[in-house]
C-alpha cells in the first residue's frame, strides 16, 4: 500500500502545478479562510456551516474580496450529503468597480474513494449570482475534487482542482471556462475538531479580449468541527 500512496503523491503533485500556458499578467496574493462545521444534535443528519473568507490581492497589499458564506447540509449517507446556502461577497479590485454580490447556492458531496488513510471527495456546486450593480442572474457551475494522502502519522497531503463553468451571459460573465484553482498543502490537526490547511493555490482567471491572470496565492485555511 506504501508504493500505492507514493504514486498517488507523484500523479497528483503535478496537478496542481499544471496551468494554462496562455496566463500572462500575475499576481500575488494571501487568502486567509475560517470554516466551521456544527452537527444539529448527536441523532440528526442535519448540520450547518459557516465560513469567513479574507483575500488580499495587488501583491497582498490590500483586501481585495470579503467572502461570508452559509450553508445548511443534510447526509444521505456516511459518504453522501447534500445542501444548500447563500454567500455574499464584497469585490473590490483596482481599476474596475466595486461589486456587492448575493449568491444562492446547491451542492452534492460525494465521497468517492476511502482506503487506508486514503480518500477522493468530489463536490458539485451549482450558483446563482446577483449584483447590486446590475440586473439578471449569472448561473455558474463548480467541480472541486480533493485527495488527501497521508504522509505522516498526524499529517496528510492535500491536493485539489476545480474549475468554474459559467452557465450564460450576462453583464458579470461572459460564459464558459472562467475560473481554474488548483492547490497543494498538508493539514495540521491543532486540536480536538481544529485543522489547518497551509499551502499554495495558483488560479487562472479567463478574461475575454485580454491577458488572463495568474493568480500566485498563499492559502492558510483553518477548519474547526464541532
Amino acid at each position: 500500500m506504501q508504493s500505492t500512496k507514493l504514486a498517488l503523491v507523484a500523479a497528483a503533485v503535478t496537478l496542481p502545478l499544471a496551468t494554462p500556458a496562455s496566463a500572462t499578467e500575475d499576481d500575488l496574493n494571501v487568502w486567509t479562510g475560517q470554516f466551521v462545521t456544527i452537527d444539529l444534535g448527536e441523532d440528526s443528519n442535519w448540520y450547518i456551516r459557516g465560513e469567513a473568507q479574507e483575500r488580499f490581492t495587488n501583491d497582498a497589499d490590500r483586501l481585495g474580496q470579503l467572502l461570508l458564506r452559509s450553508f445548511v447540509g443534510y447526509r444521505i449517507t456516511d459518504k453522501v450529503n447534500i445542501g444548500g446556502g447563500y454567500a455574499y461577497i464584497l469585490t473590490d479590485p483596482v481599476g474596475p468597480a466595486k461589486t456587492n454580490e448575493h449568491r444562492f447556492y446547491q451542492e452534492l458531496n460525494v465521497r468517492l474513494i476511502e482506503k487506508d488513510g486514503v480518500t477522493l471527495d468530489s463536490r458539485t456546486r451549482l450558483e446563482q449570482r446577483t449584483f447590486e450593480e446590475g440586473d439578471g442572474t449569472s448561473w455558474r457551475f463548480r467541480n472541486f475534487v480533493q485527495l488527501r494522502v497521508p504522509i505522516t502519522e498526524n499529517n496528510k497531503l492535500n491536493l485539489y482542482t476545480e474549475p468554474f463553468i459559467e452557465l450564460n451571459d450576462t453583464q458579470f460573465q461572459s460564459g464558459g471556462l472562467s475560473v481554474w484553482r488548483n492547490f497543494v498543502g498538508v493539514t495540521v490537526p491543532l486540536g480536538d475538531g481544529i485543522t489547518m490547511v497551509p499551502g499554495y493555490l495558483n488560479q487562472t482567471v479567463f478574461r475575454e479580449g485580454r491577458e488572463n491572470r495568474m493568480d500566485h496565492v498563499a492559502n492558510v485555511n483553518v477548519f474547526f468541527a464541532f
